[in-house]
């Protein structure tokens, strides 16, 4: 079973990193910032429609500022998904605006709909921690995902990813006549592998969602993490690999009954085969935020040792144990793709 050390740190995004992101348009200036939302004047417990509890709080703001506030929260979202053309966005307005209060950095999520068909879309204002936009960023290179994401000063704007919460889903689809138990099976065992790859940690099920696509005949599953803070940060090798979580047991039970060692292994080497070639297609974003992570503090140095010590009785290779930091880890956890 995989234990998180402790509370993690927040770590500032540092003068390499910000580089990175104004180079990749990653940075841009917002009209409003994490801190602004904060001056919220009251707040009601989220209910879902089933009557329980989410741990969200729906906020209010005083009237001389709330119209202030949602016309630049729209001005945000105008940035996360045009490019600042306000134009496109004279039919959306700002439903609500809801904080985590469970959560160790409080995020805010604010659901925005279009008044002419009543949908609707949801983005997150966080603060700003180095290991979430990196471990975004990989995302963003590393996996079959793209993630949309943007940064200003202390403040990060994230897309919402659409899928049913990992364990909503384990709860009340796992058994689901319909459910395909050797596809969804086969898609944990590469999410647990691109995890691993690239050290994105913590993937229990209340970190990822299960997105489900109907086919003309077949249906389709993708897992997508939702949470990346926790990015090239634990020690422990386990904390990387989701199998260990027994928040995740139903999928891994899967596993066990419906797929071989050797079907196992395949799927593996599929995957790794995959993010061998995405670094090969992006090779100059790769070596810069490699290159960023190198010169950057994302962890403890008792972590860093603990976790190269692990991974070179892992693969069998004793350069890990010359890494200095995660970055350097990091490089060659990816390099091991590449070999046979």
């Amino acid at each position: 079973m995989a234990l998180i050390s402790k509370k993690k740190i927040i770590y500032p995004i540092s003068t390499e990193l910000r580089k990175f992101l104004r180079k990749y348009s990653r940075e841009v200036g917002f009209p409003i910032h994490y801190s602004d939302l904060v001056r919220y004047s009251s707040s009601i417990p989220l209910y879902d429609f089933k009557g329980n509890d989410t741990l969200w709080e729906s906020v209010f703001f005083s009237e001389s500022d709330r119209e202030e506030i949602h016309y630049n929260v729209k001005n945000i979202y105008a940035l996360l998904k045009a490019e600042g053309d306000m134009s496109v966005m004279k039919h959306l307005y700002i439903d609500r605006i809801d904080i985590c209060t469970y959560g160790n950095t409080q995020p805010f999520r604010v659901r925005i709909v279009n008044r002419i068909n009543d949908n609707f879309d949801y983005f997150y204002v966080k603060n700003a921690d180095a290991s979430r936009v990196y471990g975004l960023e990989l995302e963003h290179l590393l996996s079959p995902n793209r993630i949309s994401y943007l940064v200003h000063e202390n403040t990060l704007i994230e897309e919402h990813i659409a899928g049913i919460p990992g364990e909503q889903f384990m709860r009340n689809q796992i058994n689901d006549p319909l459910l395909n138990p050797i596809r969804l099976a086969k898609e944990f065992v590469k999410f647990n592998e691109r995890c691993f790859v690239r050290l994105l940690g913590d993937m229990h099920s209340s970190n990822f969602v299960i997105d489900v696509t109907p086919d003309f005949e077949e249906t389709h599953y993708r897992i997508r993490a939702i949470d990346f803070d926790q990015q090239s940060y634990e020690g422990k090798k386990s904390i990387y690999l989701p199998q260990y979580f027994k928040q995740n047991n139903a999928l891994i039970q899967l596993g066990i009954t419906h797929i071989t060692p050797e079907s196992m292994l395949q799927y593996q080497r599929e995957e790794r085969a995959l993010i061998a070639n995405r670094l090969k297609s992006s090779p100059t974003e790769i070596e810069d935020i490699l290159e960023s992570m190198e010169r950057d503090i994302i962890s403890v140095p008792e972590n860093i040792d603990s976790l190269k010590k692990d991974l070179a009785k892992h693969y069998s290779n004793e350069q890990f144990l010359k890494c200095n930091n995660m970055g350097e880890i990091l490089r060659m956890s990816l390099e091991q793709v590449f070999k046979k």
